[in-house]
């Protein structure tokens, strides 16, 4: 009789920094949310061809979105989405402590150095 154990997957690490993704990672995340938008766009060009003679009103509004959306994808590429990177941790602040105090030194004259002239 071949059983097969009870198992259970272990519990995943706690993470002790919140240290955001790499930059390879960020870039083909980008990458991917300009060429949705491209094809998005490239659908409103296509839209805007065959709707032209027979809904000029939605060839219209497909024209501006095929003018908008290369804007918008730059600007969200390059910007990146908050949602996405997750949230920036927030420097550790020290506890409020006293300022160390401070040693107040007495200006002194700097005398040059003596010449013994024996003659």
């Amino acid at each position: 009789m071949n059983r097969t154990p009870w198992r259970r997957d272990p519990p995943r690490a706690e993470s002790i920094t919140r240290a955001r993704t790499g930059l390879t990672q960020a870039v083909r995340g980008r990458q991917r949310r300009y060429v949705a938008a491209m094809l998005v766009r490239s659908g409103c060009v296509v839209l805007m061809a065959l709707t032209w003679n027979h809904w000029p009103a939605v060839a219209v509004c497909a024209l501006v979105g095929g003018v908008v959306i290369p804007y918008v994808a730059v600007v969200a590429a390059q910007a990146g989405w908050q949602q996405q990177r997750g949230v920036r941790a927030e420097l550790a602040r020290p506890a409020a402590e006293e300022p160390a105090t401070r040693v107040v030194l007495e200006p002194t004259l700097i005398l040059p150095p003596e010449h013994n002239t024996t003659g």
